[in-house]
């Protein structure tokens, strides 16, 4: 009797569910199609044209506006820029993930909210509060002039400000993965007799690789694209604080769109590698945070 009352219950409710999940032919195509149109005029549709307009006069002037000095320079820098604020955020993310997910202490959740600072603030504010740092009327501004270290308009000026926009990408991606796995791996590993920096080198970093490679990819992409900031300190200085963006801007601004176009292509294609890395390293990603839960 229990059983049969159940049954049109369970019965019931299934039907509910799918009926509140099911939706009719007609809305699953408007819906697929609304999205493919979305992607299709905001995504596709200003590649395409990038591509296009870059090529527009053959593929020699589009190798001759890539080999342009200037253009070279601002394509040296970015690499710089980027080969030294990533290692720095990488550094940073492990030890902030680590000390949040594996400790308890005081001001845990201030410094939580502190690494998502970046993310709530504009770059271009970012940017200015390093001039307002180091300017040549701020507080630290006359001491370093003094002693010949030039900050702003110089190559430290950009790279400071773009750890600061790119530091939280690390961090973020490690700290719920490292909450998930929880402690008891490191603490095995300490009860055998392994020394603290054995036990992140053969256990916790085993265990973070893929969502590791997943931030720093994130963080890379950012550091090479970032503008608002990096707008801010550079002072445009045509072969020597020029990153990629700004040579696109200013490329664009004295009307030498092939130029402009052919600049913008490169930024565009690394856009497209990072898509298709970020695509492998989140299913090694969801597959690690799955394993750990089931663990």
């Amino acid at each position: 009797m229990a059983h049969d009352a159940v049954a049109p219950a369970s019965s019931s409710t299934s039907e509910m569910v799918r009926s509140a999940t099911s939706e009719s032919r007609l809305a699953r195509y408007g819906l697929i199609a609304l999205s493919l149109a979305f992607v299709g005029l905001f995504l596709v549709l200003p590649l395409a044209i990038v591509f296009t307009e870059a090529l527009r006069k053959g593929p020699g002037a589009f190798f001759e506006a890539i080999a342009d000095p200037e253009t070279w320079a601002a394509i040296r820098l970015t690499l710089l820029v980027a080969a030294i604020a990533v290692p720095l955020n990488l550094v940073f993310g492990i030890a902030a993930a680590w000390a949040i997910a594996k400790f308890e202490f005081k001001g845990k959740a201030f410094l939580t909210t502190l690494i998502d600072l970046p993310f709530s603030v504009s770059p271009v504010i970012s940017g200015l509060v390093f001039v307002l740092l180091f300017g040549s009327h701020s507080l630290l501004g006359p001491w370093l002039g003094s002693h010949g270290i030039k900050v702003l308009f110089a190559v430290p000026g950009i790279v400071l400000a773009t750890v600061f926009v790119t530091f939280p990408f690390v961090a973020r991606e490690l700290i719920p993965l490292m909450q998930e796995q929880g402690t008891s791996d490191e603490e095995a590993a300490l009860s055998l007799g392994a020394s603290g920096w054995q036990t992140f080198w053969y256990v916790t970093l085993p265990n973070i690789k893929w969502g590791l490679l997943y931030g720093v990819l994130l963080c890379n992409a950012r550091a090479m694209g970032e503008f608002g900031a990096v707008s801010v300190v550079s002072g445009h200085i045509r072969g020597m604080t020029n990153t990629m963006p700004l040579q696109v801007e200013i490329l664009y601004n004295e009307y030498n769109f092939i130029g402009a176009f052919a600049v913008a292509t490169l930024l565009a294609l690394l856009a497209l590698v990072t898509l298709v890395i970020k695509s492998l390293l989140e299913f090694k990603f969801s597959a690690q945070i799955a394993a750990a839960r089931k663990h």
